[in-house]
């Protein structure tokens, strides 16, 4: 284990938080204070897994990776440039799908090059290609009510990995999924990032999934003023199946060491939401 990584530069960095702090303004007039001092570098093509009891931030440090949240204190650099309203080098899969009800699997992958000017006869070929990539080729003119979970989630990722962004924000995508599909979607993820390394920032509470996929996993303490308090390099080799993975000694040694500082961290939430 070491403390929060800091050793690359930023300019080296696909996503570098410095000192970052969060604070959010309640209906009350107070203010709750979600992040405090969090520092954390992703280099171009690492894979980085953010794990923390529930209400920890986690997804606040996607949202502010994403450009959606600007920090009340410290700095968000973007490949060593400060970042500037969205950030456009990241794609953002959601928990919930994102999927337009009344559009064909094709159509909601397509959608997002159309609407940056491409003509629809290109995206809808550029659209079907990565449809066959995700395993869904055949289900091009399926609408999302005609897909099973797995599938409207193969569909999502094929819309955001359409667009080749460079960053990939992932907040906990295959949560609603059973266990089965979850290790399908892992393995499909981890083939797909293979073959073109994003620099990815994953959020789950599932500790044994972060480290199944992942470079790095960062631990958050519990909130509020939720900080990070540990970064584990996973030296698994790669390439690596889900299933499998879990076999291995050397896995169950990382979740043990990680495990003893995250089971406090869980603990203490969850006294603080019984005492509530």
């Amino acid at each position: 284990m070491t403390g929060p990584t800091t050793e690359l530069s930023a300019p080296h960095a696909a996503v570098a938080l410095t000192n970052v702090d969060v604070t959010f303004r309640l209906t009350d007039g107070g203010s709750y204070r979600a992040v405090e001092g969090a520092t954390l570098n992703v280099a171009d093509g690492e894979f980085v897994a953010i794990v923390g009891p529930t209400g920890c931030g986690k997804s606040t440090l996607l949202n502010i990776a994403a450009g959606l949240i600007a920090p009340a204190a410290g700095r968000v650099e973007i490949f060593g440039s400060p970042i500037v309203g969205l950030n456009p080098q990241a794609g953002y899969l959601f928990q919930a799908d994102a999927l337009f009800p009344w559009k064909t699997a094709i159509e909601n992958v397509a959608i997002g090059l159309e609407t940056a000017g491409m003509r629809s006869s290109e995206a809808r070929s550029k659209a079907q290609s990565w449809l066959g990539r995700v395993g869904l080729g055949n289900f091009a003119n399926h609408y999302p009510h005609m897909l099973s979970g797995g599938q409207r989630k193969r569909v999502g990722l094929a819309q955001v990995l359409i667009r080749d962004p460079k960053i990939l924000l992932m907040d906990e995508p295959f949560g609603p999924l059973d266990a089965q599909t979850r290790q399908i979607m892992g393995n499909q993820l981890l083939d797909l990032w293979s073959a073109d390394r994003k620099a990815v920032i994953f959020v789950t509470h599932d500790l044994e999934e972060a480290i199944a996929l992942s470079d790095r996993v960062v631990i958050m303490s519990a909130g509020p003023s939720a900080r990070i308090l540990g970064d584990w390099k996973v030296t698994l080799p790669r390439p690596r199946d889900i299933a499998e993975v879990r076999l291995d000694a050397a896995f169950h040694d990382i979740h043990r060491d990680i495990w003893r500082t995250l089971k406090a961290e869980v603990l203490k939430s969850y006294e603080q939401t019984a005492a509530v």
